[in-house]
């Protein structure tokens, strides 16, 4: 798992747009990276949501928020269509963002072992080191979690 202080990884991912994304395009910003399941499942759905309503108090904090799993451009597309989400969703199919961040993990549920994504976010810095890691995140509390964070309280 990556450490606070560590320069974050940086990559190059499709956003629902189709158009490539880098981390270092931000470089100068904070980025609230978070890293969730599936889109339109109702905790990933609520913490969109929550994201969205809180987008414009953390653009306001120089932060951009970017949500990031395994599922298409396609599907990406159409869940930010659906909740009007500001903020970027991107790609991963191949999985390599997802174990360069280490949320690519064995989950246990009802007994069922299998790979999925924990639940995680990251805040990196204006530099582009993690500053903050919110680790297996509520999803409806983890927004307003990172907006108190970045507000310093």
């Amino acid at each position: 798992m990556l450490e606070v202080g560590q320069k974050a990884p940086d990559f190059v991912l499709q956003n629902q747009n189709g158009e490539e994304v880098r981390l270092s395009d931000y470089k100068g910003k904070k980025v609230v990276l978070y890293f969730y399941p599936k889109d339109n499942t109702a905790g990933c759905t609520a913490q969109a949501c929550a994201f969205r309503d809180y987008n414009k108090e953390i653009n306001d904090l120089n932060a951009v928020i970017i949500g990031v799993n395994k599922d298409t451009v396609k599907t990406h597309q159409n869940f930010t269509n659906k909740y009007e989400l500001p903020f970027e969703l991107l790609s991963n199919k191949d999985l390599d963002v997802l174990q360069d961040y280490g949320v690519w993990q064995e989950k246990k549920l009802y007994g069922k072992v299998s790979m999925g994504i924990v639940r995680t976010t990251f805040v990196i810095d204006e530099n582009g080191n993690i500053e903050k890691i919110f680790e297996k995140v509520k999803a409806k509390d983890n927004p307003s979690e990172v907006l108190a964070y970045l507000k310093g309280e």
